[in-house]
């Protein structure tokens, strides 16, 4: 197809009207590319980012995080006994959780708690003279594997949903879900993107969905005490309706050994015998 052209007599096609916009447009996508290279920092800048986004250290705390396992006879009031002499050195206890071992008649009782450690060899030597107290052990400065279970509800359809749901039961007992606020077709999709989400965010911390509902989910997991801390705070935005934990539970790690160290070992205890005192 031809153009008439200002000069009389000179036709223009419409391809080599098209050929100075393709070139312009080239030019500009390959400025806007140039432009999206980021710019290598200097070191003072790169050593102010650091700093920027270094985490603040915790404030200091008045005492130390002790875990005390107890062994005791399944008797009743053991706990209760156990409770009033910790406060009454007053240590804070931060979770108790005691239940039965495999053996028949004994049970396992293990107590984190807040406090001074110079008053734990006071309080541990009060409890060993417990008449149904078999041993007390301080795992304070030992290895451990802890573990804390924790079971949660959290909703699905957005914190606004139960903070205007809550705010209704407040003003009238008999309420009713109103549908003109939102439709149904855009709850639906918001509650199919923070189910995602969730479950997202639980399958990176180890954890998984025990229920489902039309509006909330129970989420079961299984880990560090500050592990769940942190992913209770992550699931906050979502809104949490309930949550419950057991409280810490804990073993000592076992030392790791090889064939030299126990060569080093046997080296170290075995006896001359042309050293022994005759007889």
């Amino acid at each position: 197809m031809f153009h008439a052209a200002a000069t009389p007599g000179v036709m223009i096609s419409s391809q080599s009207l098209r050929l100075p916009l393709r070139r312009t447009f080239h030019a500009t996508a390959f400025i806007q590319r140039r432009r999206l290279v980021p710019k290598t920092p200097s070191v003072e800048e790169a050593v102010l980012n650091i700093l920027h986004n270094n985490p603040t250290p915790p404030p200091p705390q008045d005492g130390i995080r002790l875990i005390l396992s107890c062994l005791a006879r399944n008797e009743p009031g053991v706990i209760s006994r156990v409770a009033d002499i910790l406060q009454s050195k007053s240590f804070n206890i931060e979770s108790l959780v005691a239940a039965h071992t495999t053996t028949p008649g004994l049970s396992r009782m293990t107590v984190a708690l807040n406090g001074d450690e110079n008053q734990i060899q006071q309080a541990k030597s009060e409890l060993e003279e417990l008449e149904p107290m078999w041993a007390v052990l301080d795992y304070t400065h030992t290895r451990l594997v802890e573990r804390e279970l924790l079971l949660m509800r959290v909703s699905t359809a957005g914190p606004e949903a139960y903070q205007s749901r809550y705010e209704e039961w407040e003003e009238d007992d008999n309420y009713e879900q109103d549908n003109d606020l939102i439709s149904a077709s855009k709850k639906l999709r918001e509650t199919s993107a923070h189910l995602r989400a969730l479950t997202e965010l639980t399958g990176l911390f180890g954890g998984r969905l025990l229920d489902v509902a039309s509006d909330s989910v129970i989420i079961e997991l299984c880990s560090k005490p500050h592990r769940i801390s942190s992913f209770v705070k992550l699931c906050k935005p979502f809104g949490i309706i309930e949550a419950s934990r057991t409280g810490v539970m804990a073993l000592p790690r076992s030392p790791l050994y090889d064939d030299l160290d126990k060569k080093e070992e046997e080296e170290l205890y075995e006896v001359d015998a042309t050293t022994l005192p005759p007889g």
